[in-house]
């Protein structure tokens, strides 16, 4: 048996009556308490035109949180690919495993990351880059390798550096993916819970082995809100709740208190599908959080947790994280035989 590994994807969420310095300021924050606290990585989403997240530029986040910690991984979670030409991805990164050695993760989604109108006038001409996705990551690898040097296109900085890249996936296509290019597969099933189990079967049972991987790496990102008590967590995930109900009723708004009842807030319909998106949520105190995680683990065999927790309270959620730490020290995954952990 062994320790499951445990990280925080950021979508560094603007909380009501606050400004993104204030977001950008809380992430480094949150970032210097899990670095001491033994957590592995801490990823930063990409969205667009949201009024509730600020996390548009993941790039310049990484740079800020990397210069700000010391042996913390930093990392996308991730970068839109179809966004971004390849190329520039691969030296913006390079850029930054160049400035922070052994301490940068490439995550690579294919999803737009905001609506239709806004990857648009994102993506211009490259609006059908979502098809494309297989063969960016692939240009990419390309780009990271020491033997594109000969290549009329380099990537410098970037060319030989070990960057570790992740596929993100919220459906079962990009399981494929991550399984024929033989790299580690990370599932969102934070929001996205419904595909998930087909998705990590699809992954394991395709996988192919490759110099990145020898065996599958299986990181499920899931909504964590710990408290001191049950009661205290329930309350704090009405935050949480507010957010998706934005989400689904097309009125993002930042991140709101909590309240007292969800009741009068929502119809029934808007309450099913809120609860849908959560299914993978994981609320309540020590002895709660720490039963029900053995339990997702025990289904799933994920061999990493990433946990986002959209809290009100900034020191909510730093307590949070600290609560989430101490839990999964007791939670336990059956060791692999053969199996090769990512670069950490």
């Amino acid at each position: 048996m062994s320790s499951v590994a445990f990280s925080v994807l950021d979508l560094a969420p603007i909380v009501a009556g606050a400004t993104p310095a204030d977001t950008f300021h809380n992430s480094l924050d949150l970032a210097q308490h899990v670095e001491q606290l033994g957590y592995t990585r801490y990823w930063l989403s990409e969205h667009h035109n949201m009024a509730s997240v600020a996390s548009a530029s993941p790039v310049v986040l990484i740079g800020y949180l990397a210069g700000g910690t010391t042996t913390l991984r930093v990392g996308s979670g991730g970068i839109m690919l179809p966004n971004h030409a390849p190329l520039v991805v691969a030296e913006q990164i390079g850029t930054l495993a160049t400035l922070y050695p052994g301490r940068i993760d490439l995550g690579l989604g294919r999803a737009p990351g905001s609506d239709q109108v806004t990857a648009q006038a994102i993506r211009g001409s490259r609006f059908g880059g979502p098809q494309d996705f297989p063969r960016d990551v692939q240009q990419l690898q390309k780009y990271f390798s020491a033997s594109n040097s000969t290549s009329a296109v380099r990537a410098i900085p970037g060319e030989g550096l070990d960057v570790p890249i992740y596929i993100l996936g919220s459906s079962t296509d990009s399981a494929y993916l991550a399984a024929a290019l033989g790299l580690p597969y990370a599932f969102a099933s934070h929001f996205a819970p419904t595909q998930m189990m087909a998705a990590l079967s699809i992954y394991r049972q395709n996988f192919r082995p490759s110099a990145a991987l020898a065996a599958p790496y299986v990181i499920a990102c899931v909504n964590v809100v710990a408290a001191d008590t049950d009661a205290e967590a329930q309350w704090l995930s009405t935050s949480l709740q507010q957010f998706m109900l934005g989400v689904v009723s097309g009125h993002p708004a930042p991140l709101p208190p909590p309240v007292e009842s969800m009741a009068p807030l929502w119809a029934p319909g808007q309450q099913q599908m809120v609860e849908h998106m959560l299914a993978y949520s994981f609320i309540g105190g020590p002895a709660t959080l720490q039963q029900e995680l053995q339990d997702f683990i025990d289904q799933t065999q994920v061999n990493e947790l990433m946990a986002v927790s959209n809290i009100f309270s900034h020191e909510a959620r730093v307590h949070s994280y600290a609560l989430l730490a101490e839990a999964l020290r007791g939670v336990s995954v059956p060791q692999v035989e053969g199996e090769l952990a990512v670069r950490n």
